[in-house]
Formats: C-alpha cells, sequence, structure tokens
C-alpha cells in the first residue's frame, strides 16, 4: 500500500534535487556607468565617469558599488593625474562606495522584462566620511539572471560633507578658475548577473 506521507517526502527531496542555488548577483562592469557632472566657471559643465567599478547583491539584498578612485576619468589626462592626487587623494582612499538596501523580496519575484520604481535608503562612503542617502531608482530584470537598477534621479553630492571643499577650492586655484561648484550630481545605470548551479544528486 502506498504511504501517502513518504510519497511527499520522495516529492520534496527531488524538488530540492532539481532547483537551482542562487549566487549573490555580481556587478557586470561591461554594462555598468556611474557619471557626474563638474560645473567650472558658473556655466561650463562636464560629463566624468569611472572606469572601474565593482559591487555585488547579497542574498538580504544589501547592494555595494565600489567606484575605484584611479580609474576617474575626465578626458584631460593633467586633469586625471589632479583628481586623483590632490582632490581623490587615491594614495590614502582607494575607493568610494555606495550602499543601499533592496526588498530581497522583488528580485526574487520580478519578472523578466518588467521595471519597477524603487526608494531606497543609502550610504555613500568618499574620504573616510559616510553620508546618508536616499536613492530613487528603477530595477529592472532583463532576463532571468540579468537585473539593472538604474538612478532617476541624480545624487547630489557636495564636496562639504565629505571634507573637500579645501582640495576642490586648491583644484580651482591650480586650474586658475573663477569658480568650481562643490555640489556634484552624480547619475548611474548598474548591471548585475548571477550565475546557478544544479545541486548534485
Amino acid at each position: 500500500m502506498r504511504n501517502p506521507m513518504l510519497s511527499m517526502l520522495l516529492t520534496g527531496a527531488l524538488a530540492l534535487s532539481a532547483a537551482p542555488v542562487v549566487a549573490d548577483w555580481t556587478l557586470d562592469a561591461e554594462r555598468s556607468a556611474v557619471t557626474y557632472v563638474t560645473i567650472k566657471a558658473k556655466d561650463i559643465a562636464e560629463n566624468n565617469r569611472f572606469q572601474e567599478l565593482h559591487g555585488h547583491i547579497d542574498d538580504s539584498g544589501q547592494v555595494v558599488v565600489s567606484l575605484m578612485l584611479d580609474s576617474v576619468e575626465t578626458l584631460i589626462p593633467i586633469r586625471n593625474e589632479r583628481m586623483r592626487d590632490i582632490l581623490f587623494e587615491t594614495t590614502n582612499y582607494k575607493e568610494a562606495q555606495l550602499q543601499a538596501q533592496l526588498d530581497p523580496k522583488l528580485l526574487a519575484s520580478l519578472p523578466v522584462g518588467q521595471i519597477q520604481r524603487v526608494a531606497a535608503e543609502g550610504q555613500l562612503t568618499l574620504h573616510g566620511q559616510s553620508q546618508q542617502l536616499t536613492l530613487s531608482m528603477l530595477v529592472g530584470r532583463l532576463d532571468v539572471n540579468t537585473v539593472m537598477v538604474a538612478s532617476t534621479e541624480p545624487l547630489l553630492i557636495e564636496a562639504s560633507k565629505f571634507g573637500l571643499s579645501d582640495r576642490v577650492e586648491k583644484l580651482r586655484e591650480i586650474a586658475g578658475l573663477q569658480s568650481i561648484s562643490e555640489a556634484v550630481p552624480v547619475v548611474f545605470v548598474v548591471t548585475f548577473t548571477q550565475k546557478t548551479a544544479a545541486v548534485s544528486e
């Protein structure tokens, strides 16, 4: 006679053995970008970006994106050098780190092709200082193993909150400019991928 309890246990075991193990989401640098705009001499705006990014989303929904400050790209070599040496002091501060918390249920349940607007509390750590931020984002699932997160509003980063006002002033003096804005808008589009592996029998 068939045992219903045994049947249920066997069915559950087979389901578990066939289910994928979901790893952390890993940032895909080739399909990600973090850019910011500097404004000098009152109304001259210039785009800048970071060429090297790392990051992940863990099982709890914690997002971490690290910007390697040595990779700053302003399209002018001498300005890149000044940004590294004078503003960011990359000898002592190798990276800036942005953290935010997403609902892990969102990542698990968002259908392929769907996009959802999300607000999240985050934190930016730069030059040894940390500041709380509120991030407005769109989270979209490109395919089963790919998620894209993009800002819908620029993050306004103020140099004074990270102890960088004197360094901005030094850059202004060296460049012979009338002014350099201390408030910098930052936007991002970051893509994360995950690998799945079947549990061995």
